[in-house]
């Protein structure tokens, strides 16, 4: 097979097989010669949009692994505001989870990753509100900083600058942030903080990333003048793996499963468009990077080494790849010699990797424990091994962040294991392991991050690292590797984490919201974890002076590390209601821990520890429910059945393919979680039984759905239909349609003052037909916008009642909203009131 042909992804091979990011790289010949030859290509292209998932994975895709161009993706926020069909969590570690998956998808599609501190806070209709509440100069100087460090030749635009109003105004606010940073990068003037680290920046052109999504129907696009835009046939076939790009594209999309983006690959001819908005037109519309120089001749003294690497890939051997060493070593040599420091250092990074591979060099730094505290001695195991007849010598192991070196002075003879052992010392000032941008107090906007050098940087930052400098045919080059921690699994096999250094004690109160309906006292449960072996120490609950807390204190020892000890306080609330925030503090030698540990561990990604404060609100309420029992069937993950307790409730999870009429008879409401009828197929089959439930006298409760993807049509005993109608205005006016309903006033009264304090939106996904067997409660809209009246519509069937509501109970509550508890608590109670009533009646 030619050499031209043989093109691959080192990323998506690897992905294959491996599941996680910390997983070593080991690559076939094929993959290696992928790396010599991109070593090559001199250009790069930042692809700008809103979210993850935003991106187009076609054409990152055929930019980094067909054209060879170094491509990244700026994702202003970290799309903490969407929705979770893989898990209950919600805001900042649904961030966590999707940050992962971006990291995942770049791997796959040869891209690298990067972010703005900008916050997702939910859904917003026009730009003009996304950049107020995102701080726009701070996200410009972001945009604008990332430009300037990855140096692009050409910025591609997701979204269209220039249609405010027709999506989301996250994703105009992005174009629009791009646009104004095209020119802007290369002024000194602004932002001249950033010159410290990097220098003024000019792209040569920008395009807007078209598809007939953008004129509402593939029919419209064919039918549309495509004069102004620019063609690019993104369906390559890669004859050395057997896929498509639109197949590599597929699986990196496919790495969304928070979102449920799971994407089928597809073969044959696809094309791309781009219309050009800014900068140095094409002429002949046939290359993004027309009048670039793409070759090594853009750096002062790179041609010898462009010559150089054009020789190693004509001669390279796929039997053989450690042939390439001599000359790949040699060339490292020469790059390190350039006076340059942007392209040099890149590709400096590059070839190293690329002689590693050549040689099967394999150097790994091996924890023997997967978490441990700043203070502490850990025990490293080292392997290095050379698995090829080049000549490689180990001169030194440095530790750090200690800085210790000890000398090897060690030839790694072919294919002889090297195994040493090192102590590492970790500072007392080491930090703990978590997402940096989550470290400071964040806005509803904006992360802080206080590191103008950390801007951006995708993951986690860890510190413990070990240097391995080697000499390799006479030539020194390091090699850093991460020290990680792994285990066999008995089902998966060889497992790997990452070290995570972490408090000597952490602490987590078991309800993070607890409701006090009079003014006994509750008991509050907390879980002491033991970072370190033999810890003692004081525990105490702090809270606001008019609430109780009994005792003050409690001692606690923990002898053996990873394990926990759990206590308990009585808290007393206050007469009157009120609400505060409980925090748990646990203090060891005059030192205070206020941090809970909260892990997640989802297969596709890479395993995150989070720490968060300790802590739970407290609300005292004159909330008053009756004794309804609730069978709740989960629908994408939500925390609802934990808020239904709090208040009361016996709530029993159901699953979907069990129901029937006769498990029913046990409950009295029936609710589906968030999104079910987008996930759960088996509730097609069941909805006869579920609405001869409600016929019986009872109440169902159907929470929000999506309008695509139903899985029936037929989600309510009368007509009624979904469409995107939200209200993203979390504190938008309410009004009562129906001010004497009985879910307005039994068993509590709702004021418009119970809406206040909603978070992130007030519902969302709101029926817009429906049949007039249903009442509905309330209406409300967004500035300048009509009134929405779906948000909740109640109907009578049988002798009980249908309810469908898009408010955003699955946000509200585990964010304490009292509101939101006692609207709910009247749903719920329905059926209940009118039983009561129809009973007083008859007596």
């Amino acid at each position: 097979m030619p050499k031209k042909q043989i093109l691959t992804f080192t990323a998506f091979l690897l992905c294959l097989h491996i599941t996680v990011a910390q997983n070593p790289k080991k690559l076939n010949s094929v993959e290696i010669f992928n790396k010599i030859e991109k070593l090559n290509f001199l250009g790069s292209v930042l692809y700008i949009a809103a979210h993850p998932d935003d991106e187009n994975t076609r054409l990152i895709s055929y930019l980094s692994n067909e054209q060879k161009a170094r491509t990244g993706y700026l994702s202003l926020t970290r799309g903490d505001g969407g929705q979770n069909l893989i898990g209950t969590q919600l805001r900042e570690l649904l961030g966590v989870i999707r940050t992962q998956e971006l990291i995942e998808a770049r791997k796959i599609d040869g891209g690298e990753q990067f972010f703005s501190r900008a916050n997702d806070f939910g859904f917003s209709k026009n730009p003009t509100e996304t950049l107020r509440i995102w701080d726009k100069e701070k996200v410009l100087a972001d945009v604008i900083w990332a430009i300037r460090k990855f140096q692009p030749d050409v910025i591609v635009n997701r979204f269209d600058h220039r249609s405010p109003g027709t999506t989301h105004g996250h994703h105009t606010a992005s174009a629009m942030l791009s646009v104004e940073s095209f020119n802007l990068a290369n002024n000194p003037t602004i932002f001249p903080d950033q010159l410290k680290f990097v220098k003024p920046w000019q792209s040569k052109r920008q395009f807007f990333n078209s598809s007939w999504w953008f004129y509402g129907s593939i029919e419209k696009f064919n039918a549309a003048d495509k004069t102004n835009l620019i063609a690019i046939e993104t369906g390559v076939y890669y004859p050395a793996i057997g896929k498509s790009n639109q197949e590599i594209a597929a699986l990196s999309r496919s790495r969304h499963q928070s979102q449920g983006f799971g994407s089928t690959g597809v073969r044959g001819e696809e094309t791309e468009y781009l219309e050009f908005i800014n900068g140095d037109a094409l002429k002949d519309k046939k290359s993004l990077f027309e009048g670039i120089d793409t070759s090594w001749n853009r750096v002062k003294g790179g041609k010898p080494i462009g010559d150089l690497l054009t020789k190693v890939a004509k001669e390279y051997d796929f039997k053989n790849p450690s042939e390439s060493i001599p000359n790949l070593a040699k060339a490292y040599s020469m790059i390190q010699a350039l006076d340059e420091n942007h392209w040099a250092p890149l590709k400096l990074a590059e070839i190293k990797e690329a002689i590693a591979s050549c040689a099967g060099l394999y150097l790994e730094a091996v924890a023997q424990i997967q978490e441990a505290t700043p203070g502490s001695t850990i025990k490293v195991k080292i392997e290095a091994i050379n698995r090829s007849s080049n000549s490689i010598e180990l001169t030194s192991i440095t530790s750090l962040p200690n800085n210790s070196t000890t000398t090897q002075n060690r030839d790694l003879k072919n294919n002889i294991v090297n195994n040493i052992s090192l102590d590492l010392k970790l500072p007392e000032s080491l930090n703990y392991t978590q997402p940096y941008w989550l470290k400071d107090n964040a806005t509803v906007g904006m992360y802080t991050v206080n590191d103008q050098e950390n801007i951006g940087v995708p993951d986690i930052i860890r510190d413990v690292k070990v240097v391995f400098k080697l000499k390799i045919n006479g030539i020194a080059i390091p090699y850093e590797r991460t020290v990680i921690y792994k285990y066999n699994d008995d089902v998966k096999g060889e497992v790997y984490n990452y070290l995570d250094i972490v408090p000597q004690v952490t602490t987590s109160i078991e309800n993070k919201v607890l409701l006090f309906t009079d003014n006994i006292a509750k008991t509050v449960v907390v879980k002491i974890k033991s970072g370190k072996e033999d810890v003692k120490g004081n525990l105490q609950l702090e809270l606001p002076k008019n609430w109780q807390v009994s005792p003050q204190s409690i001692p606690f020892t923990i002898a053996k590390k990873g394990t926990e000890q759990i206590v308990s306080f009585q808290v007393t609330p206050p007469l009157s209601a009120d609400e505060a925030v409980l925090k748990s503090v646990a203090v060891i030698d005059n030192k205070r821990f206020d941090k809970e540990q909260i892990f997640i561990n989802y297969d596709h990604i890479t395993k995150q520890q989070v720490l968060q404060s300790a802590e739970s609100k407290l609300i005292r309420t004159d909330l008053k429910t009756n004794n309804e029992r609730i069978a709740y069937i989960m629908g994408a993950g939500d925390e609802v059945p934990n808020s239904l307790r709090q208040m009361g409730y016996t709530v029993t999870l159901i699953k979907a393919d069990e129901i029937t009429a006769q498990q029913l008879e046990n409950f009295d409401v029936v609710i589906t979680g968030v999104r079910a009828y987008n996930t759960i197929n088996a509730l097609t089959f069941k909805q006869n039984i579920l609405f001869d439930f409600v016929k019986s006298g009872k109440t169902m409760v159907v929470q929000y759905n999506t309008n695509g993807d139903l899985v029936t049509d037929n989600i309510a005993p009368y007509p009624l239909k979904l469409s995107k109608d939200r209200v993203t205005e979390e504190d938008a006016e309410v009004r009562f349609l129906a001010p004497n309903h009985t879910v307005l006033n039994f068993p509590n009264k709702i004021t418009t003052a119970d809406f206040k304090g909603w978070k992130q939106e007030q519902g969302l996904y709101y029926p817009n037909e429906f049949d007039k067997a249903f009442t509905p409660i309330l209406s409300s809209n967004d500035t300048a916008e009509t009134p929405k009246n779906g948000a909740l519509l109640i109907a009578q069937y049988g002798k009980g009642n249908y309810v469908y509501t898009g408010l955003s109970f699955f946000r509200e509550l585990p964010e304490g909203v009292t509101g939101a508890y006692k609207l709910l608590a009247n749903i719920i109670s329905l059926s209940s009131v009118e039983k009561d009533s129809k009973s007083n009646t008859k007596k």
